[in-house]
Parts: C-alpha cells; structure tokens; sequence
C-alpha cells in the first residue's frame, strides 16, 4: 500500500479490483489550521479508458500495481488506434487514442525515448520524453530586430499543434516544446 502524497502521473492503482492509470493529480493545501492536504485524483482504467476521480487525503492508503518499464518506439497511427514496438523483443503493441490523452500530439513516425508501462506483458500505457525537437511549418514572417523584444506570434508546428514563439522564428526552424505544458522552450 503506498500513501496518497507518493503518487505521481502514470502510477498505476487497484481500485474496487478494477486497474486504474493516474492521468492528473491536483493537491489543495487549505489555509484552516488542522486541516489536511487533499489530492484530486484523476483516473483512467487500462482497458476501458473509463474516467474516474476520486479525492484523497495525503495519508490515505492506495493499493498501488507494479508495472514493468521497457523503451519503446512509436511506429505510426492507424486510425483510432497508435502502434508501438519494444525496443528489447521488438514486439508490437497498439493502444487507443484515449489512452494516450494529453500525449498523443507530441508522437511523430519513429519516435524513441518513449518509456512503455507493460502489465502481464500487455502494453498499459506510455510516458513521452519532457522535451520534443519540432519543426516550425508555419507562422507570419520573421521580423528584423526583433530579437530584442520579448513579444511572440503563433506558429503551426509540424505535428499539427500551434504554439507561441518568439518573433524572430521562421518558417523551417526547429524548437524545443515542453510536451507537458505545450510551450517554447528554445531553439533547436
């Protein structure tokens, strides 16, 4: 049993015998003297992809599940679905777009760094790298001088999703995206 304050995203719990994947934690810390730190916790379950939350408090007990960690690699879409291969057997793995929620933006044809979470050799769930290396496929040109400022300008990256970047980014040049806030970190 693992208290609730040590869970992290990805961790994966047994909850009224059903296996859940932890998708986002929010702690609230009231300000009352005596009160307790709570953690909103939301779920996904391994197969169904069902959302659950459920609010604990930091000493609470949570029956956590061990998982087996291995590389894998993204190999293509297919639809609703993402195939993977494990980089040790070459083994291929599918999960749906749903279990992939918040991360399946960032995945480009090939990919590695990609962690798989594997339960009884089945392929659960993934944890992409913090940092990905995109494209800028298109944005309004750039302007001289503008180095100077701190202003920025959307831009369309090749993987689809728009962020802000600095005003001097052009056309063709590759920056550096934080995957889990979605924003410009730097130049590639």
């Amino acid at each position: 049993m693992t208290r609730a304050s040590e869970l992290k995203r990805n961790n994966v719990v047994r909850i009224n015998g059903q296996i859940y994947s932890i998708v986002q934690i929010d702690v609230k810390t009231p300000s009352a003297r005596g009160s307790a730190t709570l953690h909103k916790i939301r779920f996904s379950h391994v197969q169904t992809g069902q959302k659950l939350e459920q609010t604990f408090r930091s000493e609470d007990a949570v029956d956590e599940v061990e998982l087996e960690k291995k590389p894998v690699q993204f190999l293509y879409r297919d639809g609703e679905s993402c195939t993977f291969m494990a980089s040790d057997d070459y083994s291929q793995h599918t999960l749906q777009k749903e279990q992939l929620e918040g991360r399946i933006e960032w995945l480009s044809d090939g990919m590695e760094g990609i962690t798989g979470f594997f339960l009884d050799s089945a392929m659960i769930g993934i944890e992409i790298p913090h940092t990905v290396n995109l494209e800028i496929a298109e944005t309004a040109p750039a302007l001289k001088g503008a180095s100077v400022t701190n202003r920025s300008k959307p831009a369309r990256l090749s993987n689809g999703v728009e962020i802000q970047v600095p005003e001097y980014m052009a056309v063709g040049d590759m920056v550096v995206v934080n995957t889990e806030t979605g924003k410009f970190i730097s130049r590639a």
